[in-house]
């Protein structure tokens, strides 16, 4: 017999008998029960279906082991389930007595066939009996399975104690489970704005007519960075590419690569840039409409043309060609994979994070930008090219991810000492301020929190005094008469520190200077600024180290802090940056490049001019670059009628350039005068 056959067979004998040991054929006297089994046969739409049950010798060697204990234990279960006060229907309780050995059921039986012995005229009714029967067959099956289900409900819930057991037990997002997370982890969702906006107002506000139309969408390749847009051009390989370079420490390090046509494109975006005309950069875009800097490059120019809706289009559109390029292996959200900015490819998508994000906060998302700026921090967190460490302290406190800003400033202190920068000197004592704010904390934790943020706010004003004044100001609050006399928080605090140190505090006043305009928070700040004002008029040992300190430290900003200011355009700071730094020519599409910086190709050279052009020669250089009156260089310059020949060459070009100022050039016609006696009606 089959396996089949034997399972079906198994099937039928679990849901239409009973687990008793009569029916089983193991008893010694059928009893009345078989010779009444063995009356009339039943209907013939009611013949139970699969091999005759007398082909079996031993019912048993059908059910393994496993399935036998399992149906004995439900079968005494469905025992013990049953009223013996005779509630059940007849039916169920006959085939729940069927297999009793006692002396009890067995007078029941004897009791039931003598009166269907007694009533010959309730034999044409057992042709109806098993259709009866089957009905509650199946509600007997329906209890057998409610016992196996509540089985399995008592082992779901003894696993669910084992997992509840200390050290197994899943924590909330902003509990244990979020902090054995690595620092920098990106999470996917919140790579995505609209997610927070749907947050904020809902996702019909957001969508709005958008469902509709995606129904009639052509099929875009999905990315995580950006959402690709039915406007864009349609994307091809642009001839850029991802490649492992080695992987040291489970940390992988890649790069990005041009191949010989992204190269020649390249090349000619930098002659575009040097025209300083825009519209060659468009003309570029229309022939190659993913190539990321002119993609960058365009961004900026619509920016200062005040058409934000279309560069923040470009940003989107070089994230999205970038990451079209992305390694099988390179990943955005383990905080594992690597790019050096050193290498010109690299910078570009270092870039175009950064000013994604820049957009996504003047949008109104602030924590999908914090998730981009844990994205770059994580791209090189040693280096740090665009100094993004100045930023994420802000992004947090508008997120209102007070949990993660701690955690770094705890994490990153030892080895990075973020407290001698004032983002964070000021923005982690206010994060800690609260945290001792939220009603739902534990007592305890909001005291801890308390205290941290008195410690921490006072340091910080002992180290960086020359900043409570300008947010002060920012903030349209005026300080009480001692605070504003005092020299320690005066003007000569501003006057006396670095250059480097004024672009720090600057840049901080500027950008964060709303998030202290809480009346509460200005509340908390008052007594801590007359606590340090007490420690200085005691002069405190702590006053005069943080003094020490601002002397050595800070003479110099690194390149990358200079490379953060110009990129987050704030006003307060730009205006600080030294003269060796504004100078020099900074392009958006990568602004003060590093000094060692890994070149991979070269543009190649351009040809030189002569030195002894002539004046008219000059002139027309100057109205038109490409004008060269002399031509190619011959080599061989003493043949004289190639020099007659060039000669005339030049007289050609002189000629047509002139042709072409002349044709370019447009007079003003002078206004009509539609009126010319309307002079008289003035005096």
């Amino acid at each position: 017999m089959s396996r089949r056959a034997l399972r079906r067979l198994r099937g039928e004998q679990r849901g239409q008998e009973g687990p008793g040991l009569g029916e089983l054929g193991l008893g010694t006297d059928p009893g009345p029960e078989r010779a009444r089994e063995g009356g009339p046969p039943p209907a013939p739409g009611n013949r139970p279906r699969g091999p005759p049950r007398a082909a079996v010798s031993n019912r048993f060697e059908l059910i393994p082991a496993e399935e036998s204990e399992d149906e004995a234990a439900a079968g005494e279960e469905r025992l013990s389930e049953q009223d013996p006060a005779g509630d059940t229907p007849e039916g169920c309780r006959d085939r729940s007595q069927e297999g009793a050995v006692t002396p009890s059921e067995t007078h029941g039986d004897g009791q039931r066939e003598g009166q269907e012995a007694e009533q010959p005229d309730r034999t044409l009714a057992t042709s109806n009996k098993p259709r009866k029967k089957k009905k509650k067959k199946k509600t007997k099956k329906n209890s057998a399975g409610e016992t196996v289900e509540d089985n399995d409900l008592e082992d779901i819930e003894s696993l669910l104690e084992r997992i509840e057991e200390p050290g197994l037990a899943p924590q909330s997002p902003g509990g244990v489970s979020a902090d054995s997370r690595p620092l920098l982890y990106v999470e996917h969702r919140n790579l995505n704005p609209e997610n927070e906006l749907k947050r904020y107002f809902g996702a019909r506000a957001v969508l709005g007519d958008q469902r509709p139309r995606q129904r009639q969408r052509q099929y875009i390749r999905s990315m995580w960075l950006t959402a690709p847009k039915n406007t864009w051009p349609r994307y091809s390989k642009t001839g850029i590419t991802m490649q492992l370079l080695d992987t040291r420490r489970g940390v992988q390090h890649f790069t990005f690569e041009h191949h010989r046509e992204y190269q020649q494109v390249q090349f000619k975006f930098l002659d575009a840039v040097e025209s300083m005309d825009p519209n060659n950069i468009v003309l570029l875009l229309q022939m190659n409409p993913y190539h990321v800097d002119s993609l960058l490059q365009l961004s900026d120019v619509c920016r200062m043309q005040e058409d934000q809706e279309m560069a923040r289009d470009l940003i989107e559109r070089a994230l999205y060609s970038l990451e079209c390029a992305f390694h099988p292996v390179f990943s955005l959200t383990s905080g594992t994979c690597r790019l050096d900015y050193r290498r010109p490819e690299n910078r570009a998508f270092f870039l175009a994070l950064f000013k994604h994000l820049m957009f996504l906060e003047k949008r109104g998302c602030p924590r999908t930008a914090l998730e981009f700026c844990k994205l770059i921090l994580s791209l090189d967190p040693e280096d740090d090219p665009l100094c993004v460490l100045l930023l994420i302290d802000f992004l947090s406190l508008r997120a209102r991810e007070y949990s993660f800003l701690t955690r770094l400033f705890q994490e990153w202190e030892s080895h990075r000492n973020l407290s001698q920068l004032p983002n964070f000197a000021f923005s982690v004592p206010l994060a800690y301020f609260f945290l001792s704010q939220q009603e739902e904390r534990p007592e305890l934790e909001r005291s801890q929190a308390r205290e941290r943020a008195a410690r921490l706010i006072q340091l910080a004003l002992i180290m960086f005094p020359s900043v409570l004044m300008p947010l002060l100001d920012h903030c349209s609050v005026q300080p009480d008469a001692r605070v504003a006399s005092h020299p320690f928080f005066g003007l000569n605090a501003q006057i006396s520190q670095s250059p480097a140190l004024n672009q720090l505090t600057s840049l901080y006043v500027g950008r964060t200077h709303a998030l202290w305009k809480d009346p509460a928070v200005m509340a908390w700040l008052e007594p801590h600024a007359h606590e340090v004002l007490r420690l200085v008029d005691a002069r405190d040992a702590l006053v005069q180290e943080a003094e020490h300190k601002r002397k050595i430290r800070y003479q110099s900003a690194p390149r990358n802090i200079y490379r953060h200011i110009i990129l987050s355009e704030m006003k307060e700071a730009t205006a600080a940056l030294p003269l060796e730094v504004t100078s020099q020519p900074v392009m958006g599409f990568d602004p003060l490049p590093p000094l060692d910086s890994i070149v991979s190709y070269t543009r190649p050279e351009r040809t030189s001019h002569p030195s002894n052009e002539s004046t008219l020669s000059l002139f027309f250089r100057s109205l038109l670059p490409n004008f060269n009156l002399q031509g190619d260089i011959p080599h061989d310059g003493d043949d004289e009628a190639r020099a007659a020949q060039d000669l005339n060459q030049g007289v050609n070009r002189l000629m047509a350039a002139m042709r072409d100022m002349l044709a370019n050039i447009q007079f003003q016609e002078p206004p009509r005068e539609d009126n010319p006696d309307g002079d008289g009606d003035w005096d």
